[in-house]
């Protein structure tokens, strides 16, 4: 008869397979490795969009109190004061991370630029 566990030389081929794969799958990209421009755009986003609702929460405020243009000043500036807090958050998650890299010796993964 032939080989009793012929299944054994699959085994073997499917964890070196599978060995192969898991060597080939990117870690996530953190804010740390995002390219400048990546960082730049998201936080132009986060500013946009915190600006956006004040104005929106103000001008809905302003028409339901008859308030016209007192809360939409005040809440354009509460959502600009919120995207500056959410901006600095973001420096210093980045700093921080660049700086934990440092200290083990190794840059944080980048994606260069073909230029």
């Amino acid at each position: 008869m032939s080989d009793p566990r012929p299944s054994d030389d699959f085994d073997k081929r499917l964890a070196a397979a599978r060995a192969q794969q898991e060597s080939q799958i990117r870690p996530k990209r953190s804010v740390a490795s995002m390219s400048g421009a990546a960082v730049g755009f998201r936080i132009a986003v986060e500013i946009l969009a915190a600006v956006a609702v004040g104005v929106a929460i103000g001008l809905m405020l302003d028409g339901w109190l008859g308030t016209k243009p007192w809360l939409l000043i005040l809440f354009c500036m509460l959502g600009f004061g919120a995207a500056l807090v959410n901006v600095m958050r973001t420096a210093r998650e980045m700093d921080r991370k660049r700086r934990e890299a440092k200290q083990a010796g190794a840059e944080p993964d980048r994606v260069k630029d073909d230029q």
